[in-house]
């Protein structure tokens, strides 16, 4: 299992924004979300909340919903200044079926609260192996490992960022093992992201490949490539689980 920090995460966005201008705007947010997931997560650290609950969270809820007012897009904004209203508890948002425009606020938390959660624990070996063996959550990229002459798969988790190793020619999401039904499609201008699509489920994920670039972050890298996203949809694929920002 591979940790990057909330820091490394907030900096890779930051240069990414810098390099692809069309992503510069969403790659910013992240950049400052990511430095307000930090905080969560060393608070965490220092509470040493043991056997921790996500009513853990409440007191972090109402500064998310500040910042996200004040430097969020439109529609988040506007949500942001919704719930500051209504007040309601975070526990109640994030152990309910959360509305799609709730999705991303219940993420911000819940991501370092997984993270620092799970650190440390020895996953489980039950359950599918297209789903975290952690915390059970689907995938949010793929990251290729040089290991002798080739390169070992691995799979992200969407949650809390735990990694797994996964078969190069299968499809985490069906399970799909025929490799003529598995194309995997690139961009010149993204040389070290993939697009690996399976056309017996018409979904894909993007696959980063650190021997191209060992200096990529899979959940930035995976964000800074939203022109992948739209020839995907083009073409008719589902993407697997969306980004954080719900790209």
């Amino acid at each position: 299992m591979i940790w990057f920090s909330w820091e490394k995460r907030a900096r890779r966005g930051e240069q990414l924004a810098a390099e692809y201008a069309a992503c510069a705007e969403v790659l910013r947010f992240y950049a400052q979300v990511s430095r307000f997931q930090e905080g969560v997560y060393e608070r965490l650290k220092r509470d040493g909340t043991g056997a921790m609950q996500p009513e853990c969270l409440e007191a972090d809820f109402p500064y998310l919903l500040g910042l996200i007012r004040r430097i969020g897009p439109g529609a988040l904004a506007a949500k942001a200044e919704e719930l500051e209203r209504e007040r309601p508890k975070f526990s109640d948002i994030a152990l309910a079926d959360s509305a799609a425009d709730l999705t991303f606020f219940v993420r911000v938390l819940l991501q370092p609260y997984m993270e620092h959660r799970l650190n440390g624990t020895t996953p489980s070996a039950e359950g599918s192996p297209c789903t975290c063996p952690a915390c059970g959550e689907k995938p949010q990229a793929a990251v290729l490992r040089g290991e002798g002459d080739g390169a070992k798969r691995w799979l992200v988790c969407s949650l809390c960022s735990r990694e797994w190793e996964f078969r190069r020619v299968l499809c985490p999401a069906c399970g799909e093992e025929d490799h003529v039904r598995l194309p995997v499609y690139t961009a010149a201008e993204f040389e070290h992201v993939r697009l690996e699509v399976c056309d017996g489920c018409q979904t894909y994920i993007k696959s980063i490949d650190l021997t191209k670039n060992g200096l990529a972050i899979p959940c930035v890298d995976e964000l800074a490539t939203v022109p992948l996203d739209l020839w995907a949809e083009e073409a008719g694929y589902t993407k697997l689980q969306r980004n954080i920002v719900g790209l």
